[in-house]
């Protein structure tokens, strides 16, 4: 009886299926690391959690595991995705180069109107209230997305399937996990104003160097980050 009010009621508010709104939920839980990286994921508790059955549960996992959220591990199951430092430092290597093109494209190829809405997305991102207080960098996503507007822009549906779909909410878990660094937060809004102005100047060599730049710094944050945790290990 729970199940079909629930679903009922889900679809009633928002025209999404029960499948759907669960979807998301567990898609948020993991992005925002609510649901730990290596964490196994209990089939039976969470159709109990979310009173739905396993054929539209199954549904909603095999779509995180295309968003290489999940993966599959030979007989134990899902587990949340935990990339390895290589695995992690190869990841922000293809945004440096594609985000790099992409960014290029954009100046070339967006609208004025483009433009001042990009630049209302950085006004948004500074009156974030935790990025203000220095605790993390604003993290909404699709329009509200700094990165995901420009992929938009650059007009090359290659590279919005890429980074806008495939592999976005993986990327973000991780930007969201390392834009609370002290001192970042600030660093890469600063760093998003260079390239915006790049954009508006039409100046796609010199946005495509920042964007690249600006990944690059995330990188060598992320690897910062590793070497931290090895020498508390060693210690």
């Amino acid at each position: 009886m729970f199940e079909i009010e629930f679903a009922a009621q889900v679809k009633g508010e928002d025209g999404e299926t029960l499948s759907e709104q669960v979807f998301r939920s567990i898609q948020a839980a993991i992005v925002r690391g609510e649901i730990a990286p290596g964490s196994k994921i209990s089939e039976p508790e969470l159709a109990r959690v979310y009173g739905i059955s396993r054929g539209p549960l199954r549904e909603a996992i095999h779509r995180l595991e295309g968003q290489r959220l999940l993966v599959r591990v030979p007989h134990v199951g899902a587990r949340v995705v935990s990339l390895g430092q290589s695995e992690l430092i190869e990841l922000y290597e293809i945004r440096e180069s594609l985000e790099g093109m992409a960014c290029r494209l954009a100046a070339e190829r967006m609208t004025q109107g483009d433009v001042d809405e990009l630049r209302r997305v950085l006004e948004t991102h500074e009156r974030d209230e935790a990025f203000r207080a220095g605790r993390g960098y604003y993290q909404q996503e699709g329009d509200f997305d700094f990165h995901y507007r420009i992929i938009q822009g650059s007009g090359n549906q290659t590279l919005v399937k890429l980074l806008c779909d495939e592999l976005y909410q993986l990327v973000r878990m991780y930007r969201i996990q390392f834009s609370k660094t002290p001192n970042r937060p600030h660093q890469a809004f600063s760093e998003h104003h260079r390239i915006l102005d790049a954009i508006a100047e039409r100046d796609g060599e010199l946005a495509e160097l920042l964007m690249r730049r600006h990944i690059a710094a995330s990188r060598r944050n992320a690897e910062q980050y590793f070497q931290d945790n090895q020498q508390r290990g060693e210690s």
